[in-house]
C-alpha cells in the first residue's frame, strides 16, 4: 500500500514559484529522479509563508533513500528561502471507492 508524504517547510512559495519556471530543467531532473526511485505523484503546495511537497511513494523508505540522494533538494530549498527544517510526515493511503 502506498503512503502520501508532506514535507512543510517555511518559505516564500513565490520565490519557489519564480525558482522552479526559471529552472525548469533542474526541476524536472528532479522529478525524473523521483519517478525513476518509485515516486507515484508530486506536487507543491504554498501559502502563507509555507511551501508543501506533496508526494505519493510506494513507501517510506524509497522516499527517504531518494530525498537523501539528491544535491539538488538543498539549492531549491535555498531558493524558496526556506527558513526552517522540513517536517516531514507519511500517511497510509485508504482505499475508498471515491478516490480519483
Amino acid at each position: 500500500m502506498s503512503v502520501v508524504m508532506i514535507l512543510r517547510v517555511k518559505a516564500d512559495p513565490n520565490s519557489l514559484e519564480r525558482f522552479a519556471n526559471a529552472n525548469a530543467e533542474v526541476m524536472e531532473g528532479v522529478a525524473r529522479a523521483g519517478r525513476e526511485a518509485g515516486a507515484v505523484r508530486h506536487m507543491f503546495a504554498g501559502g502563507d509563508g509555507e511551501v508543501l511537497v506533496i508526494d505519493e511513494w510506494p513507501d517510506e523508505a524509497a522516499f527517504q533513500k531518494f530525498f537523501d540522494s539528491q544535491s539538488d533538494i538543498p539549492r531549491i530549498m535555498q531558493a524558496a528561502g526556506v527558513q526552517s527544517e522540513p517536517q516531514i510526515s507519511f500517511y497510509r493511503k485508504l482505499d475508498t471507492p471515491d478516490a480519483f
